[in-house]
């Protein structure tokens, strides 16, 4: 099966160039259906645009006379990707908490990436969290969606081991290395149907 993708952004989309560098290659049995961005000057639209794929900004501001402005934005949010006829979300440095409107719309469909071995350093800085609390490994880990942050069920996870004299800049970026291989394998897991969640725990059939 060949995976329709929706793809949310607020960033320089480095994960989202190795989602669509493991298309070309062959590895990902995927197609970027539309990338949406919630910053206009997020530099994946324009690298997105650069590869004929479609791209969407959509302001949040408009949103904020709502009674619950989040939930409205997501649902405006959910309404582009199904139009799109998406099967996964998949949430590519997305610096926006994701609610449960749009998890509604698309349930056990929206994959987030984390640098941190979960369930250790949840939220923002995980790295800065790993090195303050003297841990000898970190990483990074493909998840599902849930309402609560950080805590959806763990599809697949590598390890990267934190060096003496480390930075937040050093491990990052080594992180980010493997999470460039970690997400398209998630997802080429999605695409063979080989992803099955028995509550916490996924799966991953032969």
């Amino acid at each position: 099966m060949t995976l329709a993708l929706g793809v949310l952004i607020s960033g320089r989309g480095s994960n989202l160039m190795a989602i669509l560098d493991a298309i070309h290659e062959g590895r990902l049995d995927a197609t970027v259906k539309i990338i949406i961005s919630n910053k206009e000057s997020a530099r994946g639209l324009e690298l997105a645009k650069d590869r004929g794929i479609q791209t969407y900004f959509l302001d949040p501001k408009p949103f904020a006379h709502e009674r619950n402005p989040r939930e409205a934005y997501d649902l405006a949010v959910g309404k582009v990707l199904q139009q799109h006829e998406v099967d996964c979300v998949v949430l590519a440095g997305y610096m926006r908490i994701v609610t449960p409107a749009l998890i509604r719309m698309f349930p056990s469909k929206i994959l987030n990436i984390h640098p941190s071995l979960l369930p250790a350093f949840p939220g923002l800085d995980a790295q800065r969290q790993a090195l303050a609390w003297g841990a000898k490994v970190s990483g990074c880990s493909v998840h599902f969606v849930t309402e609560g942050v950080d805590e959806g069920p763990i599809i697949c996870q590598k390890a990267v081991a934190i060096n003496e004299g480390d930075t937040v800049e050093t491990l990052s970026a080594r992180i980010l290395e493997q999470e460039h291989q970690l997400y398209p394998q998630a997802l080429q897991f999605m695409a063979q149907g080989r992803l099955q969640v028995e509550g916490r725990t996924v799966r991953v059939l032969a």
